[in-house]
C-alpha cells in the first residue's frame, strides 16, 4: 500500500516528494503512522483504513458503511457493517448527503397515454424486456441542461441518454434510439415513462411502432410508477451533480457521461443487483445462460 511503501522509502526519498508522486497528503501519512504505532501487531488494520480511503475516493464519496462493508468484502476483508463505520470513521471518510430535487412533467397536453403496462413490477428477469425513462435537469452558467435516460430494469443499466438544451420530443427520440442501437432488442419490449408530452408525441409514437415497442406511462402524479429512474436522477445528482458548479452545458454533459459509463453502469455498487455493477451483472446473466 501507498504509506507503507512511503514508510520503506523514507530514507532514501524525502517524505514530501513520495506523498505528492503517490497522490497522498503528509497530514494522511503521519496520521498513518501514529496508527501504526498505536496497533505494531496489526498491519492488515491500516491495509483496510487504506481501501476505505481508496473505496471511498473513487465512489466520488457516495459510499456509506453498508456499501462500504460490500466493497471491502469484495476485496478479502470479511467485515461487518459495524466495522466498516468504524473504519470510515477512523479514516476521516463521509458519505456526502443527498439533496431534494423537485419533479417537473408537462402532463398537461391532448395527446392520448399509455396504459401503465409496468404496473411497478420492478423485478425483471432478462435483459431487454422492459426499459424505464425518464427527464431530469441540471443547472449551468449557460442554462438549463436537460437529459433524457433509459434504463433496463433488469440489470437497471442505463442503455441510452441524450441531453439538450431545450426539452422537446427530439431529446427522449435520442435517447430511446441509443439504446436500440445499442442493444438491439427484439420486439415486445416494454417502454415505461411518465406522461410528459415528450413521450406522448407522435415522433416518439412512431419510433416506439417502427421497432415493435410497446408503451407504457405511470399514472398521473405518481413518482412512485417510474421509481427506479427517479432513483437513478437521486444518485445522479447526489453523487455527481449537486458538488459541482457547471460554467458551461458541454462541461456539465462530459461530467455525466462520465457518471453514467465510467462509474454508474461500471463500478457503482447497487444493492437490488446483490452489490454488483450493472455491466457485472448483466455479464454474470449472460455466463448462466452460455453455461445452462
Amino acid at each position: 500500500m501507498k504509506y507503507s511503501f512511503i514508510t520503506q522509502h523514507k530514507n532514501a526519498y524525502p517524505i514530501s516528494l513520495q506523498c505528492q508522486f503517490l497522490g497522498v497528503s503528509r497530514n494522511g501519512y503521519y496520521q498513518y503512522t501514529k496508527r501504526l504505532e498505536s496497533r505494531p501487531d496489526d498491519p492488515e488494520h491500516e491495509e483496510m483504513i487504506e481501501w476505505v480511503q481508496d473505496i471511498a475516493k473513487s465512489s466520488k464519496y457516495t459510499y456509506g458503511s453498508r456499501r462500504m462493508k460490500e466493497g471491502l468484502n469484495a476485496l478479502g476483508y470479511p467485515v461487518s457493517r459495524n466495522k466498516a463505520r468504524k473504519l470510515m470513521r477512523e479514516a476521516n471518510v463521509k458519505a456526502r448527503q443527498r439533496r431534494k430535487y423537485k419533479v417537473t412533467t408537462n402532463s398537461n397536453h391532448q395527446q392520448p397515454v399509455f396504459e401503465n403496462l409496468l404496473n411497478r413490477e420492478f423485478d425483471v428477469a432478462g435483459p431487454d424486456q422492459v426499459y424505464a425513462a425518464d427527464v431530469t435537469y441540471v443547472w449551468t452558467q449557460e442554462g438549463w441542461l436537460y437529459l433524457a435516460v433509459v434504463i433496463d430494469l433488469c440489470s437497471r443499466r442505463v442503455v441510452g441518454w441524450s441531453m439538450s438544451s431545450r426539452m422537446k420530443a427530439r431529446l427522449v427520440c435520442d435517447a430511446l434510439q441509443m439504446a436500440i442501437w445499442r442493444r438491439r432488442p427484439k420486439a415486445g419490449l416494454v417502454h415505461h415513462s411518465d406522461r410528459g408530452s415528450q413521450y406522448a408525441s407522435k415522433a416518439f409514437r412512431r419510433l416506439m411502432n417502427a421497432h415493435g415497442i410497446l408503451g407504457s406511462m405511470s399514472r398521473k402524479g405518481d413518482c412512485w410508477d417510474n421509481a427506479v429512474v427517479e432513483s437513478f436522477f437521486g444518485s445522479l445528482k447526489q453523487e455527481c451533480v449537486q458538488w459541482k458548479n457547471y460554467q458551461t452545458r458541454y462541461e456539465a454533459q462530459q461530467d455525466i457521461l462520465e457518471y453514467i459509463s465510467m462509474f454508474y453502469n461500471s463500478r457503482r455498487l447497487h444493492s437490488y443487483l446483490g452489490y454488483m455493477s450493472p455491466n457485472d451483472y448483466e455479464r454474470q446473466l449472460l455466463e448462466r445462460k452460455k453455461a445452462a
